[in-house]
């Protein structure tokens, strides 16, 4: 199995490259698992409390479960991958049923934070954005997609997105074997991504 993690600052555009790679791979032969299912559970805590959470931080992700999915996977068994709402904070209670596939894909802000994750990674890919675009795309999803207001939103960014990016997640670049810049001209670096897998799968 050939693990792949990529990381970047939110609205980066990893969702963007995991479809680009994914649509010139053979069907059933990737699977992907997302780095926001595997927030911590916070069923203990009441919604205000949840809502105060530094979800960009790291410690807000359960990565010794992430590693042993992984790990699962890796040996051939099938997991049972958490579900997580934005809406609630919280996992939702449900999973999915995840099998292993010759190629998974971990996409995530945080996933290079992890010493013990990055060694599982085959290959290490960090997409970078420009600030200004990343949060124009986080204020739209966030809006459209996750129930929040734009002063909310714009909060955020400035209290902990913005300084937990630069803390934690920008010094990753240093990890990664390929830093794509995601704009239109990224075809050759995702080109050079699929080749890699290409040789691996065969």
């Amino acid at each position: 199995m050939l693990i792949i993690g990529i990381a970047g600052g939110t609205g980066c555009g990893k969702t963007t490259v995991v479809n680009q790679i994914l649509n010139e791979l053979p069907e059933g032969e990737v699977g992907v698992i997302s780095q926001d299912s595997y927030y911590m559970d916070t069923t203990h805590l009441s919604y205000d409390e949840r809502v105060k959470i530094n979800f960009d931080h790291p410690r807000s992700i359960d990565f010794e479960l992430l590693e042993e999915h992984l790990k699962e996977l890796r040996d051939g068994n099938a997991i049972e991958q958490p579900v997580y709402s934005f809406v609630k904070h919280n996992r939702t209670g449900d999973t999915i049923k995840t099998n292993p596939r010759k190629v998974m894909i971990v996409e995530g802000i945080l996933i290079l934070t992890n010493p013990e994750l990055r060694k599982m990674f085959d290959i290490k890919i960090f997409v970078h954005a420009d600030s200004d675009e990343r949060l124009i795309r986080r204020l739209k999803r966030d809006i459209s997609e996750r129930g929040r207001d734009i002063d909310e939103v714009l909060s955020r960014y400035q209290t902990t997105l913005k300084p937990m990016h630069q803390q934690f997640i920008e010094p990753m670049k240093e990890y990664a074997d390929i830093i794509i810049p995601n704009n239109k001209y990224n075809t050759v670096a995702v080109d050079i991504v699929k080749t890699i897998i290409n040789e691996k799968l065969n």
